[in-house]
């Protein structure tokens, strides 16, 4: 008979295969890899992945094993929506303010208090006392901020400011780094598979093994990182309200922002609900989790794949959206009450291509991120696009205590196809106006030169 968890294995296996087909083919040809053979860039490079790629783990250890954890303490659902909810409610309280204070603070000093505050925040899921773990929570929703500006934020002001590289670069990072992202991802969800399963402490040891990689990379980030910063002529308040003003104030902006907020609001919706619907009991969830990061791997040498061949990160962005909408438009119907194990199959399946739509994601949204936003403000303004996306997650979680959306969440699957299909809608809009902005730099680039060159305007 097969069995979920032989699918799981399998899956794995040939995910592994398709891996790295891609990316031979995503290699092939690849004319933009020859820019990286500037010593200095690729020297660069490394400095700032050797910090992310020990941040990361960090985060990944856990991921698998935070419903479970939750549910081995014997928190009901609706106790564990709440440890949710808390952190995505820490991102909008606190995290609103990280960005802010790393443009003013300094970019280098938020790493480093990233990595402590993850550390408390590991340290508080070794108590059972729900208040420990909720303020463990909070701490975790403050990281989280930190980790996904603070970090990109730094990059892109030494990469332009301080070294001078091309802008075109930048995209070459992101990938690479997209692509190294899965493949840690998939060795944490392995490492936190074995020691949940074998050290004897249940879901509590991936939390424990967490703690060497953040220590660590706050030790790099002293030792190798030169500090850098944005706006900080203004205060803390000030400075808030102009990252909103900025948003609302340029319509690239406002859309890309909007699309980030709408499809990230599905993923972090999908980080809650993919356990409860898999978990069979005997389900591997480590196993799964890393079969979720190869996908992702998957996507960054597609998008590598598509951008050789013409598509732009825009239009990739868009696929990415539908891809996204396919996969909750399929759960709507597979995640019912007494789902049967093909049902299971199914929305395990779902699930992948989501993952190599989010694989595809990164790469586009940093780099159109990196081309929209304003380097004064550059943490702060992304700090604002996490606002509504903490909010709708949040709300959606919140539903889970209504007894008819708990016993059925294909109610919130199809919350996550609505929004999908908005932002697919937006993310159209946001392609016109990128292209005119960039019609429009282009030919006032051309009137320039023809200036210098003399030549007369008709």
């Amino acid at each position: 008979m097969v069995t979920m968890e032989m699918i799981i294995y399998v899956t794995l296996l040939v995910l592994t295969l398709v891996v790295f087909a891609t990316k031979r083919l995503a290699n092939k040809g690849n004319e933009k890899m020859i820019s990286i053979s500037n010593i200095s860039f690729k020297s660069f490079q490394r400095s700032f992945f050797l910090v992310y790629f020990l941040a990361l783990p960090g985060a990944w250890l856990q991921g698998p094993y935070v419903y479970k954890l939750f549910t081995f303490y014997g928190f009901k659902e609706s106790q564990i929506v709440i440890l949710y909810v808390a952190a995505f409610a820490s991102s909008i309280v606190f995290g609103t303010f990280t960005g802010p204070l790393a443009d003013k603070w300094g970019r280098r000093k938020m790493a480093i208090t990233f990595t402590v505050i993850y550390t408390f925040c590991c340290l508080t899921k070794l108590s059972s006392n729900f208040w420990w773990l909720f303020a463990g929570q909070v701490l975790c929703g403050i990281a989280t901020s930190l980790l996904f500006t603070t970090f990109e934020s730094w990059y892109v002001h030494e990469h332009s400011e301080r070294h001078g590289f091309p802008s075109e670069w930048i995209g070459i990072t992101f990938s690479i780094s997209t692509f190294w992202y899965g493949i840690i991802a998939i060795l944490a969800g392995m490492i936190s598979n074995v020691t949940a399963e074998t050290l004897g402490y249940g879901p509590v040891a991936p939390f424990v093994v967490a703690l060497l990689p953040v220590v660590v990379c706050g030790v790099v980030v002293m030792k190798t990182w030169e500090e850098n910063y944005g706006n900080r002529k203004s205060g803390l308040c000030g400075s808030c309200l102009e990252g909103l003003r900025i948003i609302f104030r340029d319509e690239q902006i406002l859309l890309l922002g909007t699309v980030q907020s709408l499809l990230e609001s599905c993923m972090y919706i999908f980080v809650f609900l993919w356990t409860p619907v898999l978990d069979t009991g005997t389900t591997p969830l480590g196993m799964v989790f890393s079969c979720f990061m190869v996908c992702i791997m998957v996507g960054s040498a597609l998008f590598s794949i598509l951008s050789h061949r013409g598509y732009t990160e825009a239009n990739i962005l868009k696929n990415c959206l539908i891809m996204i909408s396919a996969s909750m438009a399929i759960c709507c119907y597979t995640a019912r009450p007494g789902a049967t194990n093909i049902d299971t199959v199914i929305s395990f399946l779902a699930f992948l291509v989501l993952e190599v739509a989010i694989g595809m994601y990164f790469p586009a949204i940093s780099y159109l991120r990196s081309q929209v936003i304003p380097e004064s403000h550059r943490a702060n303004v992304m700090n604002w696009f996490r606002v509504p996306m903490n909010v709708i997650t949040c709300g959606a979680l919140l539903c889970l205590h209504v007894e008819t959306i708990s016993n059925d969440k294909r109610i919130v699957f199809g919350a996550c196809l609505v929004l999908s299909l908005l932002g697919t809608f937006l993310c159209n809009r946001f392609i016109l106006a990128f292209r005119d902005e960039n019609a429009s730099k282009k030919g006032g680039i051309d009137i320039e030169n023809d200036v210098k060159s003399g030549k007369k305007l008709q």
